[in-house]
């Protein structure tokens, strides 16, 4: 698909994924005491709700936040700016796979919702380098939540997302790249809800017309309500995972 098309559905809506300021903040309360200045990197923010959550809870440290899409970043530090927490952010331009960061720069590394992209395996493996030594990982995946779902549900993400696995394989996946699980939990239902799906489903019909007979765009929409569909009837089997690792000095 053009990703330009993609964008531009997804621009406007107040996440580009699943997510909860509950979940975002249950997360980072996991990860044990950091000294003042320490610094966070936010992997694929999107329009980076949950990065300003982070700022507003989190007075003593500094966010970099990475998306590859400049228009969410602008929309990123002008909210920030209108909350008085632009001061702790600053945005990158990147591709997730191509970082300009120096080796062990960071405290933690944030990722919610976009560590699929690249995979998450790869994903563990490349961002590691940028963490510090016993630095933090929080990131969410997409897991199964069942060994045997239903056929309709399996074949979609096998379409879309042939690497999904369930939690333990996902913990066999983290282990083997160098990291140790501090905890873990799912995101609630409401979490795809009430901040993706809803403004998800009203944008995709402001802006089917103007897509009509733009294959990607077409293609893109189609995807995203055949997406919600099968969430309305298979959400027992399957959603984000929240991961809070720490990364193992023996390297």
């Amino acid at each position: 698909m053009e990703e330009s098309a993609i964008f531009e559905i997804f621009d406007g809506l107040p996440r580009q994924g699943p997510g909860l300021d509950e979940c975002t903040e249950k997360a980072f309360r996991l990860i044990p005491a950091l000294k003042p200045g320490f610094r966070i990197v936010d992997i694929g923010c999107g329009a980076g709700m949950q990065t300003r959550h982070l700022a507003r809870i989190c007075d003593k440290c500094h966010i970099t936040a990475v998306d590859i899409y400049e228009p969410y970043l602008e929309q990123l530090i002008e909210k920030a700016r209108e909350e008085g927490i632009a001061d702790r952010i600053s945005t990158v331009c990147a591709s997730m796979d191509d970082l300009p960061f120096e080796n062990k720069e960071f405290d933690i590394i944030w990722s919610e919702g976009a560590i699929f992209v690249m995979g998450f395996e790869k994903g563990l493996q490349y961002w590691k380098r940028f963490l510090k030594d016993e630095g933090f990982m929080a990131l969410t995946e997409a897991a199964w939540f069942t060994d045997t779902p239903c056929a309709e549900l399996f074949q979609f993400w096998q379409e879309c997302y042939p690497a999904m696995k369930t939690i333990p394989a996902n913990e066999k996946i983290i282990e083997a790249a160098g990291y140790r699980v501090i905890d873990r939990f799912r995101l609630p239902a409401c979490a795809w809800w009430d901040n993706f799906y809803v403004h998800l489903e009203k944008r995709l019909d402001e802006v089917a017309e103007k897509f009509r007979g733009n294959e990607d765009g077409e293609s893109t929409i189609a995807f995203s309500r055949k997406e919600i569909e099968i969430f309305r009837k298979y959400q027992d089997e399957y959603g984000y995972v929240f991961f809070v690792l720490q990364k193992k000095t023996q390297e």
